[in-house]
């Protein structure tokens, strides 16, 4: 009997694991994978995107909703899921940019805020873990703290030096970043709504990112999902105080989607095994180091 594979996705907020790698989640669960969600933070400073849903008694109970919330897009998910405890950061906004609130996400020391992510890396013991790049995907304070302590856990979660009281070491095999924002797939997303006659959602944002740095280049990994799209939308939908049902995210119709871009794309950080880029399958040689022991 092989040793099931496990698969660790450490997001900042309730909603990032519906808006990044959920189809790739869902994916690997309906193989048999375990798959466990970490969120850093409750999402308690996030605004309320969703018109329908900004009433003075959801803002009022806003922590509890996102629970809620978070409790929804993991049943639809099919994975499990885990608090790591911290406090939102909130987005600044304006120039300068306000400080951010005392006691906050953002405002931690990267290596005692990585403490109960190592604990939960030892306890559920990933083989591989996926998380945000250096500049958290974009320049969201949670989400490059969200970044550090996933850096920081993955090299300390292994050293049995570090941390005993923690539980037994346990090395993840890999660690991914998610890549969803990269111009070559909002320009095929674009270019295939004209095609189709249809009005393009991105025509605004292509002209605005002209000079913004792109990664696209740093892609290692491609794993077609497109089949699970309607999944990840499922999931995204019941993040109803973050998204709008009738909102940009579901402006591509599905179909388009699947044919335009059917992948989920990620830049291989660390890896551990021997796993030549480019790549299909985030288990790519681990799958081969687990079965030989």
């Amino acid at each position: 009997m092989a040793e099931q594979l496990r698969l660790m996705a450490v997001h900042a907020h309730p909603d990032d694991e519906s808006s990044k790698g959920a189809a790739t989640m869902a994916k690997y669960v309906a193989e048999g994978t375990r798959v466990l969600v970490a969120t850093c933070t409750g999402g308690e400073r996030g605004s309320v995107l969703n018109p329908k849903m900004d009433r003075p008694e959801v803002l009022a109970d806003i922590t509890n909703i996102r629970r809620a919330e978070m409790d929804r897009a993991r049943e639809i998910l099919g994975v499990e899921q885990a608090w790591l405890g911290f406090v939102d950061s909130g987005l600044p906004e304006g120039d300068p940019l306000p400080p951010l609130p005392e006691g906050c996400f953002g405002l931690q020391d990267p290596e005692t805020a990585a403490i109960p992510l190592i604990k939960l890396i030892r306890e559920f013991r990933p083989h591989v873990m996926t998380t945000y790049d250096e500049n958290g995907g974009y320049p969201h304070p949670d989400h490059i703290m969200c970044h550090k302590i996933s850096v920081v856990a993955f090299e300390a979660a292994g050293d049995p030096e570090k941390y005993p009281e923690l539980g037994e070491p346990w090395q993840p095999l890999k660690l991914y970043y998610n890549s969803g924002w990269t111009r070559a797939r909002m320009l095929a997303l674009h270019e295939g709504m004209l095609a189709a006659g249809l009005e393009s959602p991105y025509t605004e944002w292509l002209e605005k990112s002209a000079d913004r740095e792109d990664r696209g280049d740093k892609i290692t990994t491609r794993v077609e999902v497109g089949e699970y799209f309607e999944i990840r939308d499922e999931a995204l939908r019941a993040h109803a105080t973050q998204v709008d049902p009738d909102g940009f995210w579901f402006k591509i119709p599905l179909e388009l989607q699947q044919k335009v871009w059917p992948t989920e794309d990620f830049e291989l950080a660390r890896s551990l095994v021997d796993s030549p880029v480019p790549e299909s399958d985030l288990f790519a040689g681990v799958r081969e180091s687990v079965e030989s022991h």
